[in-house]
């Protein structure tokens, strides 16, 4: 896939804005000196559309026009004159307007930006100064940021003194290698500072999450050890991890700074999104995608990271619940290509499937491929080689080739180019042999391009034999050897290869209609649950979704009887049990049939399963009935 590069690069910014928490307002000054990669007349800069541009001019002090889109976040300026290639200009903007909310967001329905009494925050996704290459062009940066006392400015990068300004205070900081600068916290509270493992970790959490704090600052540290160990050293070990609110993203990590939604801090360690979050200092920090085909290099690399820290910690079987999980979120948007997912819009349930699980698992396929030693050594020297700049797919894949002593390429080819997965059927035939067996048969896949090892597990009477046979296009044979009888073949036991077969599907229609509900398109979510259901009529959970969404349509009859369908089923999960039950006693109680509703209640509690509270929810019924909420109030119109 032809990656797109942009004809103008951002070398270097100096930005000076002053924030006024009690109005939200915020006022910048912004020089941005740019650098042809080609001749251009114009130069396109992303701009949070709450922003507007008050003056625009040249190095001569010039006004430039400036043009903005329908989406308000584009802003083209027209430079006037060419600009030759290689050639540079500084632009300056003067720039104002309020950060009060998440309308207008650059992502839609997320608060990226947020400038308040109560503290501030300014992601770099927010962009709330003009951004060229939004998140592949790196720049250097100067940041001065000036707040009322009392307040202090949290950022990366080197700081200088703060300097008092009548009754305000601005902080400096500069950042002398290019990285992606502008990632930064206005608060009012002091640190938590966490020593730990050699390093410094200063964790900026409400009062009431204080407790939280060490916990987060010692696993930070940890977790910096261990990819230290993986890939090389950081760019900065010592970190700032910052509690921001609920309307933004659940994590987000700057140089050398973390935010962390209050949703995602929880009362329990977020193992797996702290984790994610401190690899991105070494995928996005240090190395960054060279083109919006390449973000798999920044998402994905940080997504399979984390799963590498649940290896460690808890082995094997940690790392592979991880990636059932992967696996399934990575089929639910799979009609684009990875290199593509860059036109999706940013942070949604499609771009996050292809870009970070998808990725994810991919790259765990590449490391089974050709093996620990040879992956690992690619991933330092990836990290190594591309220290602060853009790398490419291609680079990476070169690496990969150069550390294994074996060609990749058709590799990428099928999961980075293309779509699908493939749906393993094998045939074979059993002769005996003078030592005992001869299974010979061949693998059957639907994808032409597919071309890479696949296991082959045969149970025997005696030891399984376990084997790799290359597989490439749409039938591939195979000749396996054993000395028990065999008994049964299987073909990717250990699940190493992204795939399909009834399991997953059932799973990936139950994941998409539960992405459906999040959006209320409950029609959507009850064709996807009945496609789970005629894959397994005695799925429990296809079933219990399924009387939630009629319990939410307040259809109680149709939802007690998938309820009780989820009860007759497979149970699998277990806890669709007990929460069956408690979901038949509101219904109960709702439509006025107290005694039957105490019973439900009781079987639930009989379950003694507390999945996610529920035996709290039972007994709690069993004292006072369930009433529910009128419809006004759950906000369902």
């Amino acid at each position: 896939m032809e990656a797109t590069r942009e004809p103008v690069t951002a070398q270097h910014y100096v930005i000076e804005a002053d924030l006024e928490p009690a109005t939200h307002e915020l006022k910048a000054k912004v020089q941005a000196r740019v650098q042809a990669l080609e001749t251009v007349s114009t130069v396109e800069f992303e701009l949070n559309p709450n922003l507007f541009p008050t003056n625009v001019t040249g190095e001569d002090g010039r006004p430039l026009s400036v043009q903005r889109d329908s989406s308000g976040l584009k802003l083209r300026v027209s430079l006037g004159r060419p600009l030759p290639k290689d050639q540079t200009a500084t632009i300056s903007f003067e720039l104002e307007g309020q950060l009060a909310d998440a309308e207008h967001s650059p992502v839609e329905g997320v608060q990226l930006a947020y400038i308040g009494e109560e503290g501030s925050y300014l992601l770099y996704p927010a962009r709330w100064f003009p951004v060229s290459g939004y998140a592949t062009n790196r720049y250097t940066a100067e940041l001065r940021v000036t707040v009322p006392a009392g307040f202090q400015v949290v950022s990366g990068g080197k700081a200088q003194p703060s300097a008092p300004q009548g009754n305000k205070v601005q902080y400096s900081f500069s950042f002398d290698r290019p990285q992606f600068a502008g990632s930064i916290a206005v608060l009012a509270q002091p640190p938590e500072v966490v020593q730990a493992e050699g390093q410094t970790m200063k964790v900026y959490f409400a009062q009431d999450r204080r407790e939280m704090a060490r916990a987060y600052g010692e696993a930070a540290a940890q977790m910096v050890n261990f990819f230290s160990s993986k890939f090389g050293p950081p760019p900065v070990a010592n970190l700032s991890i910052i509690e921001i609110d609920d309307r933004s993203l659940g994590g987000y990590a700057g140089p050398e700074v973390i935010f962390l939604a209050s949703r995602a801090i929880g009362s329990q360690l977020n193992t797996r999104l702290l984790a994610q979050e401190v690899a991105q200092q070494w995928w996005r920090g240090l190395v960054s995608p060279a083109t919006r085909a390449d973000l798999w290099l920044d998402h994905g690399l940080a997504t399979y990271s984390e799963a590498l820290y649940l290896e460690h910690l808890g082995g094997e079987p940690a790392l592979q619940e991880r990636l059932r999980e992967m696996s399934i979120d990575a089929l639910l948007h799979d009609t684009i290509p990875i290199r593509g997912a860059g036109r999706l819009t940013e942070f949604s349930p499609a771009y996050k499937s292809l870009l970070y699980d998808k990725s994810g698992y991919a790259l765990h396929m590449l490391r089974w491929m050709i093996g620990d030693e040879a992956f690992f050594k690619m991933l330092q020297q990836f990290a190594n080689q591309f220290a602060f700049r853009g790398a490419a797919t291609e680079d990476f894949e070169k690496l990969a080739s150069q550390a294994s002593a074996q060609d990749v390429g058709p590799f990428f080819i099928q999961w980075m180019d293309s779509t699908g997965a493939s749906d393993f059927k094998a045939e074979y035939v059993i002769y005996r042999v003078q030592n005992g067996y001869r299974v010979s048969g061949k693998i059957e896949q639907d994808m032409d391009v597919f071309s890479m090892p696949v296991e082959v597990e045969i149970e025997t009477d005696g030891e399984p034999v376990l084997q790799r046979v290359q597989v490439t296009g749409r039938a591939s044979e195979f000749n396996i050897e054993t000395r028990g009888r065999p008994k049964r073949i299987i073909v990717d036991p250990n699940d190493r290869v992204l795939k399909y077969n009834d399991k997953i599907r059932l799973r990936v229609a139950i994941a998409r209609g539960e992405q459906a509900v999040v959006q209320r398109d409950y029609t959507a979510a009850l064709e996807e649950y009945q496609k789970a259901l005629d894959i397994n009529r005695l799925s429990s959970l296809a079933h219990y979704r399924v009387g939630e969404v009629f319990f939410t349509l307040r259809n109680y009859q149709s939802a007690a009887n998938a309820f009780r369908e989820a009860l007759n089923g497979d149970l699998d999960p277990k806890w669709t049990e007990v929460w069956s039950h408690i979901s038949l006693g509101r219904i109960f109680d709702v439509t006025g049939q107290r005694e039957r509703a105490i019973n439900e209640y009781q079987q639930a509690v009989r379950t003694k399963d507390d999945t996610q509270g529920a035996l709290q929810e039972a007994n709690k019924y069993l004292e006072k009935p369930y009433e529910r909420a009128s419809r006004e109030a759950e906000g369902s119109g």
